[in-house]
């Protein structure tokens, strides 16, 4: 990847008007993607299944672990609940009360390094039932054996909707409630900060002021190489918001601030380097 200097006028633009804060939280940054795979890549024209892979850097999709009914993935693009458009979509036919479905999907890629950041683009169910939810896991291994380092989940014994993130430390409370993120979707953002810690954020894109951030310590051990995506909430109904949709995955990574040499110089400075290239 070249410097940022490589962006187009128009980003060039957009990115000295916000200044050098927003170039750092990723919107506008120079960031160069490792791994990135969409809903709408035409792999998945047909529909999702096991093995396919429609972007890069992802190993395969797995839906071991699935268990319940025969098929509980989709492709959907017309459900008033998602508000992402085209998108991966879990489900569960036989859920909560009439069984105990659980359908997971899941990806490897390779191990996430220092300063670099998995993010994801979902739309959550808001039907609740008694000890059921979802979770997104970020893991070391494959399914069933990945081993958990980090969490972001509901689970309807303590939270009342509230997401939660499980790391090192314990189960911690977010400021976010399923209704912030069932809005108009969520992104969740999640930067390796060393061999164990991380930062986080998930933004409510209904309302991205009210985002939640937190830097935590991972719990286990072990790479981060493996994501999960888990629903184990209400039967599927297509009047209720039951179902969970995933619109993107992505790894990037932004250079060091050293190799831009613009920081603190805010916006006025990054148009002058822009000029004098």
């Amino acid at each position: 990847m070249r410097s940022h200097f490589s962006l187009n006028s128009a980003a060039v633009t957009a990115c000295a008007v916000s200044g050098a804060t927003t170039m750092l939280s990723g919107i506008c940054s120079a960031q160069s993607f490792i791994a990135a795979d969409y809903a709408t890549n035409s792999t998945y024209a047909g529909g999702w299944s096991a093995g396919q892979n429609g972007g890069f850097g992802f190993n395969s999709w797995s839906f071991g672990g699935t268990t319940g009914s025969a098929v509980q993935q989709g492709i959907n693009n017309s459900s008033s609940f998602n508000h992402l458009g085209t998108a991966w979509t879990l489900f569960n036919p036989l859920g909560t009360p009439a069984g105990t479905d659980l359908a997971q999907a899941g990806r490897g890629f390779a191990p996430l390094q220092v300063g670099q950041t998995f993010e994801t683009v979902i739309n959550n169910p808001t039907a609740r039932n008694f000890y059921r939810g979802y979770t997104i896991r970020l893991a070391s291994g494959t399914d069933n054996s990945a081993v958990e380092r980090f969490a972001a989940y509901t689970f309807e014994y303590f939270s009342n909707g509230r997401w939660f993130t499980g790391t090192g430390t314990g189960n911690n409370s977010t400021s976010l409630f399923d209704t912030d993120t069932a809005a108009a979707g969520m992104r969740l953002d999640f930067t390796l900060t060393g061999a164990d810690s991380y930062h986080l954020s998930m933004t409510p894109l209904a309302n991205p002021a009210n985002a939640y951030t937190e830097n935590g310590t991972l719990k286990n051990s072990g790479p981060v190489d493996y994501v999960l995506f888990q629903l184990y909430d209400a039967q599927s109904d297509p009047t209720k918001a039951t179902d969970f949709y995933v619109s993107s995955i992505t790894i990037s990574s932004i250079p060091e601030p050293s190799s831009l040499g613009l920081l603190g110089l805010g916006s006025a400075g990054f148009l002058f380097m822009r000029r004098r290239k």
